[in-house]
C-alpha cells in the first residue's frame, strides 16, 4: 500500500508539473512567433534602407499600404529617415544612423530569440522526460495490480 501511495503522489506531482511545463512551452512558442514577426519586419526595414541609399531625391517609389496595395510617392529626401523609438515617439535620423539602429535592434532581437528557443528546447526535453516517467509509473502500477 505504501508503494502505491508513493506512486500516486508522484503521479499527481508529475502531472501538475507537466501541465505547468506545457503552459510555459505554449507561452514561449507565442513569444517566439511574435519575435519572428518582428524579425521579418526589421529585416524588411533594413532591406528598404539599403534600397533607399541607391535612390536620388524625387525618385518615384511604390510604398506598401497593406492588403497588397501601394501608393506612388516621390522621395523627398534620401538623407534622413524617421525612426520609431518606442512609446509612440519617433525622431529624424540620418540614413546611416537609422541603419545602425535597425541593425542593433536586429542583433538584440536575434539574441533574445536564440535564448527563447533554447528555453523552449529545454522545456520540451523536460516534458518528454516527464512523460516517459509518467508512462513508467503507470506501467508499474498496472503490473502491480495484476
Amino acid at each position: 500500500m505504501a508503494v502505491q501511495n508513493n506512486q500516486e503522489q508522484e503521479l499527481r506531482k508529475l502531472s501538475a508539473e507537466l501541465q505547468l511545463l506545457e503552459q510555459t512551452a505554449q507561452s514561449l512558442q507565442q513569444r517566439i512567433n511574435m519575435m519572428n514577426a518582428a524579425l521579418t519586419d526589421l529585416t524588411y526595414a533594413n532591406m528598404t534602407l539599403d534600397g533607399i541609399k541607391k535612390e536620388k531625391n524625387n525618385a518615384k517609389l511604390l510604398v506598401p499600404i497593406g492588403g497588397s496595395s501601394y501608393i506612388k510617392v516621390k522621395l523627398a529626401n534620401v538623407d534622413t529617415v524617421i525612426v520609431g523609438m518606442g512609446a509612440g515617439v519617433s525622431i529624424e535620423k540620418t540614413l546611416p544612423e537609422a541603419k545602425t539602429i535597425v541593425n542593433e535592434r536586429l542583433t538584440e532581437l536575434q539574441k533574445t530569440m536564440n535564448s527563447a528557443s533554447q528555453q523552449f528546447s529545454q522545456i520540451v526535453d523536460r516534458i518528454n522526460k516527464g512523460r516517459k516517467r509518467l508512462e513508467t509509473i503507470v506501467s508499474s502500477a498496472r503490473a502491480g495490480k495484476q
